[in-house]
């Protein structure tokens, strides 16, 4: 059983069973929707993701595309599209409680990448900010 919900707790999931997959998407929608270069979604059966509190309000982001977040904070947390994606829903995989339980598997939609992300594993890193200058 994994669980997770968004950034101020007023919705909550819980998802039995283990992922059919989970991709890095670099969509200009999904993008665009996260405000973020990327977002990890996991694909689940329908049937094994159950919301246990509170309700996503649900946006039409395409002609079959919806995508469920939180009214109160904004957490993007499900995509669903029943004609793409029949009897599917994604979930944000860093919404989960635990989200390094299950590592992603691919980039996805890398057509509409931006550029200078196939290279951003090259940047420096630090482990909270960059020492002052």
């Amino acid at each position: 059983m994994m669980t997770g919900g968004c950034h101020c707790g007023a919705v909550h999931y819980e998802i039995s069973g283990a992922p059919k997959s989970h991709a890095l998407c670099h969509c200009s929608d999904c993008r665009r929707h996260a405000g973020a270069p990327l977002v990890g979604w996991m694909m689940f059966a329908e049937e094994a993701v159950r919301v246990t509190k509170g309700a996503p309000k649900i946006y039409a982001s395409s002609e079959n595309g919806r995508r469920g977040f939180c009214a109160d904070c904004g957490t993007g947390l499900f995509y669903t599209n029943s004609v793409m994606l029949p009897g599917i829903v994604d979930v944000q995989s860093a919404t989960l409680d635990n989200p390094e339980a299950v590592p992603a598997r691919a980039h996805i939609q890398v057509a509409e990448r931006i550029p200078w992300m196939a290279s951003a594993h090259d940047l420096p890193t630090f482990d909270r900010y960059p020492p002052p200058k």
